[in-house]
């Protein structure tokens, strides 16, 4: 306990606004762990059976010993249910509402019990630090960190967790979220995004009620086709772009998710974020670490511009390559063409190009494929060589004729997917996600090639590494993504999930 470092709220900020989460009566010692970005602070704080709670969220208030006040004030505890307010809520011991992580030991028991042990604060810059809290099991040695990554000046939190044991067999990890928050308030509306082909990310705004509110996909790629990962909460009214406090969040992970949204029976709200668990169990090793993906979300009192637009600066200074540059304008041949072109109806379309005030062609879908030609979309996925009949002097030749007219040269490709007409699937049958002995079931005639096989990765890397190779001046890459997941089956792992 000594060498931990504790985080303290900035005094001068007043608070205007805030709401009391998760509140119970401690007594002894207690740690206090503050999550603060410039205009919001969320708090968690150990009970006197050592399990971290959320105990607050809103502005920051003048005093950090006021938070201990507050958390004595209330108790939102449910002997019906658990503990409706834990940072991290395990399954099988003392909870019975739905859990942030669920597991099976080594040695078959179902059950897991987290504490609190240690947490530390690293100053990354002057905007920037990682809060890490330690929880264990007190019977098994099994582990969960909880981290929080904080941008100040923006008002983001990035979360997520990380697993690991040192148990003598492997842990089946049935249930592992990113993220676990708590929420005391008068009223929630959740915005979520609906979608389907050609009309993605349409939004609807509905009050929480009493219950689960789940938005997920189980589609294994493409949930834009569905649900998405993508949210806003607000509190109290329903959102507006200039005032009230909301929150903008994203699961950082394109594959199957899982929002849970959930007011309780003192009408708060529950939020557990993460990974599908529907067939997606992981075996983990003893002595490895299980990483879940990131929980990203912006904080605002001043509504959803604000909250937006601190999102994309973010956004644009830390995770976008180049964010704060220039972007190029770019002309895509697919609608002028689809699959009927060859290269000297390549070469017309990007004359006039640099005129037009276009900085980068690129030559999409049908380019590959000799024994299977890409002609529509019912062959070639897979066979990643120049169709000899439409480029015959091959994309070297293209991109060299793109830089005489000033124009940089990019291309499309899919190598993560592979049409039943190819050479790759003769060749490869058991690289195919399919389930042995069933009907092979196709989304726009292709299925997903098995990424978990080290033969695929390195056939997919070499698709990529190619292109570059030959073509070092090559601009930009199109990589597509047009196939959900059917009969979901690993020939390589032996394993659906």
């Amino acid at each position: 306990m000594k060498e931990m470092r504790t985080s303290f709220i900035n005094k001068k900020m007043i608070p205007l606004f805030s709401f009391i989460l998760g509140i119970y009566h401690l007594s002894g010692q207690t740690i206090t762990i503050p999550i603060a970005t410039e205009n919001n602070v969320i708090v968690m704080q150990t009970d006197n059976n050592n399990r971290l709670r959320t105990i607050y969220f809103g502005k920051p208030l003048e005093n950090e010993s006021e938070y201990a006040g507050v958390s004595a004030n209330y108790n939102y505890d449910e002997s019906n249910a658990g503990i409706y307010n834990s940072s991290y809520t395990p399954a099988g011991t003392w909870n019975l509402s739905e859990p942030a992580i669920q597991v099976k030991h080594g040695d078959g028991n179902p059950s897991l019990e987290l504490k609190y042990v240690s947490h530390n604060k690293k100053i990354i810059d002057a905007n920037t630090s990682i809060t890490s809290i330690l929880l264990k099991d007190p019977i098994y040695p099994f582990e969960v960190t909880l981290f929080y990554k904080v941008w100040t000046k923006e008002n983001i939190i990035e979360q997520w967790t990380e697993i690991k044991h040192k148990e003598k067999k492997p842990v089946l990890l049935q249930k592992y979220a990113s993220a676990n928050l708590y929420f005391a308030g008068k009223d929630f509306y959740l915005t979520s995004f609906q979608g389907e082909y050609l009309k993605e990310m349409q939004p609807t705004e509905a009050k929480l009620l009493q219950g689960i509110r789940t938005v997920d996909s189980k589609l294994g790629t493409r949930a834009m086709l569905l649900q998405t990962p993508n949210f806003m909460i607000s509190f109290v009214k329903p959102a507006s772009e200039n005032e009230g406090t909301v929150m903008i969040g994203q699961l950082a992970w394109s594959s199957n998710f899982k929002l849970d949204f959930e007011i309780d029976s003192h009408k708060n709200l529950r939020l557990i974020a993460g990974i599908n668990p529907f067939a997606s169990e992981y075996s983990l090793n003893p002595n490895e670490t299980f990483k879940t993906p990131s929980l990203i979300y912006a904080l605002s009192n001043n509504g959803t511009g604000e909250a937006s637009r601190n999102l994309h600066d973010w956004a644009r200074k830390y995770r976008l390559l180049d964010g704060q540059g220039e972007r190029l304008t770019l002309l895509n041949n697919w609608e002028a063409t689809y699959f009927d072109f060859d290269e000297n109806k390549i070469k017309d379309l990007f004359k006039d190009a640099k005129d037009l005030g276009v900085d980068l062609f690129l030559l999409d879908d049908g380019w590959f494929g000799n024994k299977y030609p890409r002609n529509n979309d019912d062959a070639g996925l897979g066979d990643w060589q120049e169709n000899k009949k439409k480029l015959p002097s091959g994309l070297g030749y293209l991109v060299k004729e793109a830089k005489k007219e000033g124009v940089k040269f990019g291309i499309w490709i899919e190598p993560e997917m592979v049409n039943p007409k190819s050479e790759l699937y003769e060749k490869h049958t058991d690289w195919v996600i399919k389930q042995p002995n069933r009907t092979e079931i196709y989304y726009r005639n292709q299925m997903v090639l098995d990424l978990s096989n080290p033969e695929v990765q390195d056939f997919v890397f070499g698709i990529v590494d190619n292109l570059f190779v030959k073509n070092p001046e090559l601009a930009f890459i199109k990589w597509d993504c047009n196939a959900v997941i059917y009969n979901a089956y690993s020939a390589y792992l032996n394993k659906k999930g």
